[in-house]
């Protein structure tokens, strides 16, 4: 009789022991593979946050917020050396500037309201009460120079409802108006207004997602810095680095370059405090797959240890016709290969029936960060807050939407895992076993 076929038969002596054995070591390999499973999962998950949020610093000159405090606007001398930077992926560059009635014949789409009437500002720079019934506030008019980032361009969302979006690195004469601007003034795509002195055409009219956004005008920068005779200034920068861990180098390295001219805020406290439940999911999945596969190893080493003890006169019998140490660890090796194999099957259907139930239960258990206070104030301060705003559901969403997938690697690692359990657990055992000699085992029966 063969090895292989003494090893088979023999894993199917005594049916019940099997079919218990294969029953508990199929729970431990399912709970390998669901933590397996989860860690893959948890990792593709936290290497998706890490590219999408955490990533963003806002440079802004120093002692100014938005059209308050006083200092000087940063110039394309500074942007180029920070743009020449490693490790930053995007930089968007803003200017901003407000239109009155003399500076523009459209008309605000924002009621002034007594809040309105309270922000303009004499030559004393005192704010006063505006009592006059007609004032209408200015409107709120940005260059940009990349329009793909939206979290410093004072709109919730960029939908272009008509027309479309102009090249942020030109220098025409074009615009984007607010859904709500465009309608209060009837501009229409290719309807042209005055600003500055010159004619501006819609390009496109967009849906912001807010009131404010939607009562404000995009720009090229380009175009913006020329026309306000702003040329080669910017009032703040947007920078996006590659990849959360380099966030922290990114921002020192602007912080060296610019000095005390700028001040530079990043999100990366926020970002690594939103990755931390998904890390204690990571950390959980990576002991508890260690657990199971130790726990899969003692199962099936305390079973083979009860068999080859069982059949000891077997054994002596074995080496008394002449079998080798090799031969006798092998037989037993295929035994436990057997049960081992059969239980990866049960555990796989175990496992990719219960990984993502498992895996929801982990993230339920795992407390949500709490970022709601990480900036305030105008300006940059705003900046901040709305990229802090929308970092919060999107981690949130990506705790309640984990789901893991089986494939055909992790039935690959399932099976090798199974392997592995099945040589660890019966080698020694076997091995303790053979090296008895015949006559001591035929005498102790």
């Amino acid at each position: 009789m063969s090895l292989i076929n003494r090893g088979f038969r023999n894993a199917f002596r005594n049916v019940i022991r099997t079919a218990s054995i294969t029953f508990i070591l199929a729970l431990s390999i399912a709970m390998s593979l669901i933590m397996l499973m989860s860690l893959k999962t948890v990792q593709a998950k936290i290497d998706e946050v890490k590219s999408s949020i955490g990533n963003t610093i806002v440079v802004s000159p120093a002692g100014i917020r938005g059209f308050e405090g006083g200092g000087e606007l940063l110039t394309e001398i500074e942007v180029s050396k920070i743009s020449a930077l490693l490790n930053i992926s995007k930089l968007s560059k803003i200017l901003n500037a407000r239109l009155t009635t003399d500076d523009t014949n459209l008309k605000s789409a924002i009621e002034a309201g007594s809040f309105g009437r309270r922000t303009r500002i004499n030559g004393g720079g005192q704010t006063q009460v505006n009592a006059d019934g007609d004032f209408t506030p200015p409107i709120m008019l940005t260059g940009t120079s990349d329009l793909s980032i939206t979290s410093n361009l004072n709109v919730s969302q960029l939908e272009i409802t008509q027309g479309e979006k102009f090249d942020a690195g030109s220098d025409q004469n074009v615009a984007l108006l607010g859904k709500t601007i465009a309608e209060k003034n009837s501009l229409v795509v290719d309807s042209t207004f005055k600003a500055f002195g010159e004619d501006i055409k819609v390009a496109g009219i967009f849906e912001g997602g807010n009131t404010f956004a939607n009562g404000s005008v995009l720009m090229p920068l380009k175009a913006l810095q020329r026309l306000s005779d702003q040329v080669d200034q910017v009032s703040s920068l947007t920078v996006q680095t590659n990849s959360i861990d380099t966030l922290a180098s990114v921002q020192t390295a602007i912080k060296a370059q610019l000095g005390d001219k700028a001040d530079v805020i990043s999100q990366q406290e926020n970002a690594e405090e939103a990755l931390q439940p998904l890390q204690n999911i990571k950390t959980i999945s990576l002991y508890s797959l260690f657990g199971a596969l130790v726990a899969g190893s003692i199962i099936i080493f305390l079973t083979m240890l009860m068999i080859v003890r069982e059949r000891r006169r077997e054994i002596g019998v074995l080496k008394a016709i002449g079998a080798s140490n090799l031969k006798i660890v092998n037989q037993f090796v295929v035994e436990s290969m057997v049960l081992t194999l059969m239980s990866s099957v049960v555990g796989m259907i175990l496992g990719g029936i219960f990984n993502n139930p498992v895996l929801n239960v982990l993230a339920k258990n795992i407390k949500e960060p709490d970022l709601g206070s990480s900036f305030a104030g105008p300006g940059l301060g705003r900046a901040i807050v709305r990229i802090g705003s929308g970092l919060v559901p999107g981690v949130q969403d990506t705790l309640r939407n984990i789901q893991a997938a089986v494939g055909f690697d992790l039935i690959l690692y399932g099976l090798l895992a199974a392997i592995l359990i099945a040589v660890v657990g019966s080698a020694l055992p076997a091995f303790l076993i053979s090296k008895v000699r015949p006559a001591e085992v035929m005498r102790s029966e």
